[in-house]
């Protein structure tokens, strides 16, 4: 658990030379020292987060930043312990900056750079935002991947499908609803299915920063429910080359991972790689043993390259993600409740599981391979009196799924999506002190389908626009903001015809498709186009460093996706026929956001609402036969029918957050998150079984006890334990109608973590570990935000809880064995 949204508890002085320099600086130096004794803090990190350039102070306490263009920038100092220090300078009357930092326990002075125009400290922005960096990031190393480490901040949780697949969902959002970037490049791979994750490797993730709430004016569409921004490494300092060798383990799957980092910069020529590998067998819990078809094998790697000059900075980054991953259904002996495998397509016979399977890291035949290909350049340049910057990224999705046991090598889902993402936009201040910012961004996208047996969604083509401004400005206590966009987004869908007249279904090509006996149309020819406005109104207003208010309101919007719009085949990785409707229309949304916030010496406490109306909601129904029964396609019997269907919507809610400091190295935080979604219908009265929403949250606290020790005790630094406990409401306001869920218990769950730096005489890092402990209990329970809940036979026995249950018990342990390989090399700490 942790606090962000709070004033920071800091008395930092500074010492300015602010002579009227001309043109461009060049360098910003000083020293960091300690406010209560005035010794120097060897270590602490001084960053300019919207100029992606940083440093650490040597054993004497300096820091010199070069190459700095004129224009005015915030400067944070950190450094663990320590009250975080924030400060806009102008770099054409700024050359020299000393800070004295306060020792506290205080948690606060994040500054996050999605959404807004210039890098921005979470307590002054209106938006609701979270935000998490490296240090919570490893020591929450027992996360399957890099969502489910989030999953845990107040009003974000996560759909899973096992320990490798996670979406993001916000305030009861999620899939097409949230954007996911990674470094503010849009995260483009078939968003629309259950079944695979967001294609990122968690090693490459130093930094997660999270909207909570209606984001299109920064994104356009599909931010509708909010952003996850997925920040890699910051470039090092000038003059170093840092790197890190990393290992872990998991005892409950056996997880075993890898990775190796090396970052350098010379003189403003920045690179830096990471490569990376893990693989895991099927997981375990103590009701289920040994959960068949959840083992999966992931390999990363990414490059990165790119100058950092007086005119601001380009980088090219290229990396490629490929996860192979296991496909459970669920399907057992009914006598013996053991887990069964197909092994014959026409599937009258199923086998028990033998438990060298279970306990094999060999891929199964049945899985899915999904591959990113990426390529991506930020730039920022430093042009007249602001900045452009410039983000431009191409990505390639293979997506396959391996359905017949009988011909393992032919895919019964193939598809391909090519992504070509822009996002342009100038910043500069307007008048007296307004941070103005106008740009454009979109995204242009091309499907295939090809080389498949099964066809879920068409082949297409997809175009999005999107121009936008931001406006902010301080008036003394008093910061607003606020914006306006307009979106179009147009979809261009291919006829498609199957030939059914094989052992397998095919895609036919020729043009006289209609014709041929056994030759269906699979796709009608679509074209579509979808428009609407949006934006934004917020302000916070600090009635003192210790107390402040937010309020904003918001307008998003989202197109339909295409497999809302054209869908018409089977999924075989959530066992479900998709149907979709073109005659959808788009969803808009206004949410309402309140929140108060007050932080003294011991205590930090603060309370967030929200409320969100949503205009034409789209959702899956299950459709039936006139007796009740569920519906399925003579070609997949196996497959219960699904179909789209709009409505009217409202989710709202909110999260407490408490934080308890007796003592300076001693936390007891505390965290409530309530999420209520409802079906309003289309102005006739709903049935009971559809008056809520699927995917709803239960009420969720989260309990922590944590010590913190920055000095260490001897050759031991930055020591941190905690235990930690977690209450899950049971969720008894869900999607009743044609089983689509069903009443969830509610459960308990315990945590635990330690970890600390061992340094070497000269007070270097030669070893990082983190050991943590989830479900210490071993507590047999079902997340209703788990898809897993419902795979299983479709008649399971009298008394017996039907579905997969969670993993059980696991301890994760995680090595990180940082070098430094700079020239003349000082004793000072690598910092990866």
């Amino acid at each position: 658990m942790f606090f962000i949204s709070f004033s920071a508890f800091a008395d930092a002085s500074i010492k300015k030379d602010t002579a009227n320099y001309e043109g461009v600086i060049g360098t910003l130096s000083g020293t960091v020292t300690d406010k209560t004794d005035g010794k120097p803090i060897p270590g602490a990190t001084v960053s300019i987060p919207d100029l992606k350039v940083a440093t650490v102070t040597d054993a004497s306490g300096k820091y010199n930043l070069s190459r700095l263009p004129k224009g005015v920038f915030l400067v944070q100092v950190s450094f663990i312990g320590y009250a975080t220090f924030n400060q806009r300078l102008d770099f054409s009357r700024t050359a020299e900056l000393s800070v004295q930092l306060q020792s506290s326990s205080i948690e606060a002075g994040e500054v996050v750079i999605t959404g807004v125009s210039k890098a921005t400290e979470i307590r002054r922005d209106p938006i609701p935002m979270a935000a998490v960096g490296k240090t919570f990031i490893d020591q929450h190393s027992a996360s399957g991947n890099v969502i489910d480490e989030i999953a845990n901040i107040p009003g974000v949780s996560a759909v899973t499908t096992g320990p490798n697949i996670s979406k993001p969902f916000i305030h009861g959002l999620g899939y097409n609803r949230v954007i996911t970037l990674q470094d503010g490049i849009r995260q483009e791979g078939q968003q629309w299915g259950d079944e695979h994750g967001i294609e990122v490797d968690q090693n490459s993730i130093d930094r997660i920063e999270v909207i909570k709430g209606p984001a299109s004016l920064s994104y356009g569409s599909d931010a509708i429910g909010g952003v996850v921004n997925l920040l890699s490494p910051p470039p090092v300092a000038d003059g170093k080359i840092l790197g890190s060798v990393t290992g872990n383990y998991g005892t409950n799957n056996g997880l075993f991972g890898g990775s190796f980092r090396l970052q350098g910069n010379n003189n403003g020529l920045v690179w830096g790689t990471i490569i990376s590998d893990k693989q895991a067998k099927d997981y375990q819990d103590d009701h289920d043993g040994r959960v068949y078809g959840t083992g999966f094998r992931e390999r990363d790697a990414r490059i990165m390259v790119g100058l950092s000059k007086k005119w601001g900075y380009s980088y090219f980054n290229a990396s490629l993600f490929d996860d192979e991953q296991e496909i459970p259904d669920g399907s057992r002996d009914p006598a013996t409740r053991q887990f069964t495998r197909q092994i014959t397509d026409i599937d009258t016979f199923r086998e028990i599981v033998p438990s060298s399977v279970l306990n094999s890291y060999v891929i199964t035949p049945l899985h899915q391979h999904v591959q990113l290909y990426r390529i991506y350049n930020n730039s920022n340049f430093v042009l007249g009196s602001g900045n452009l910057q410039v983000n431009l990224g191409y990505q390639f999705s293979h997506r396959r799924e391996y359905t017949h046991p009988t011909e393992p090598d032919i895919a019964g889902l193939n598809l391909h999506l090519a992504t070509y993402t822009y996002d342009v936009k100038y910043n500069f201040t307007l008048g007296n002190d307004y941070e103005t910012t106008f740009g454009v961004n979109g995204q242009y996208q091309n499907n295939t389908i090809s080389d498949a047996t099964a066809f879920p969604i068409p082949a297409y083509h997809q175009f999005d626009i999107g121009p936008f401004f931001i406006i902010k400005k301080s008036f003394g206590k008093l910061d607003i903001s606020g914006g306006a966009r307009y979106d179009s987004r147009s979809f261009t869908g291919q006829a498609a015809y199957i030939d059914t007249t094989g052992k397998f279904p095919q895609l036919y090509s020729p043009s006289n498709a209609a014709t041929p006996p056994g030759v269906i149309q699979q796709f009608s020819a679509l074209n579509k186009t979808f428009s609407g406005a949006t934006g934004s109104f917020g302000a916070t207003y600090n009635f003192s460093d210790a107390f402040l208010l937010k309020a904003n309101i918001a307008r998003g919007f989202r197109a339909p996706s295409i497999a809302e719009l054209s869908a018409n085949g089977p999924d075989p990785g959530s066992q479900i026929y998709h149907v979709g409707n073109s005659n959808f229309k788009p969803e808009f949304n206004v949410q309402e956001d309140f929140g108060a916030f007050l932080t003294l010496p011991n205590v930090s406490i603060s309370v967030d609402f929200f409320n969100n109306n949503i205009q034409n909601y789209i959702f899956q129904q299950q459709v039936l036969n006139p007796d009740g029964s569920p519906a399925h396609n003579p070609a997949y019997p196996q497959y219960n029918i699904f179909t789209y269907v709009q409505s009217r919507a409202r989710i709202n809610g909110g999260e407490l957050t408490l934080d308890l400091h007796p003592v300076p190295w001693l936390h007891f935080e505390n965290s409530l998150s309530l999420t209520y979604g409802q079906n309003l219908g289309n102005g006739g009265p709903v049935a009971d079984s559809l008056k809520y929403l699927p995917f709803i949250p239960p009420l969720h606290t989260h309990s922590e006890l944590r010590g913190t020790f920055a000095k260490g005790f001897s050759n031991l630094r930055s020591v941190y334990a905690f235990v930690g406990f977690d209450h899950y409401n049971a969720q008894d306001r869900f999607f009743a109608a044609y089983g689509t869920e069903t009443y969830t218990a509610g459960y308990n769950l315990l945590s635990a973590g330690i970890g600390g730096n061992l340094v070497n005489s000269a007070g270097n890092t030669v070893l990082k570990l983190f050991i943590e402990g989830t479900n210490l209990g071993n507590v047999n329970y079902q997340s209703n935000m788990s898809r897993l809940k419902y795979f299983d036979n479709p008649t399971v026995p009298a008394g017996v809880q039907p579905g997969i249950f969670n993993m059980g018990r696991n301890i994760s342990v995680k090595l990180v064995m940082p070098f430094d390989l700079s020239p003349h090399a000082k004793a000072t700490d690598a910092k990866m």
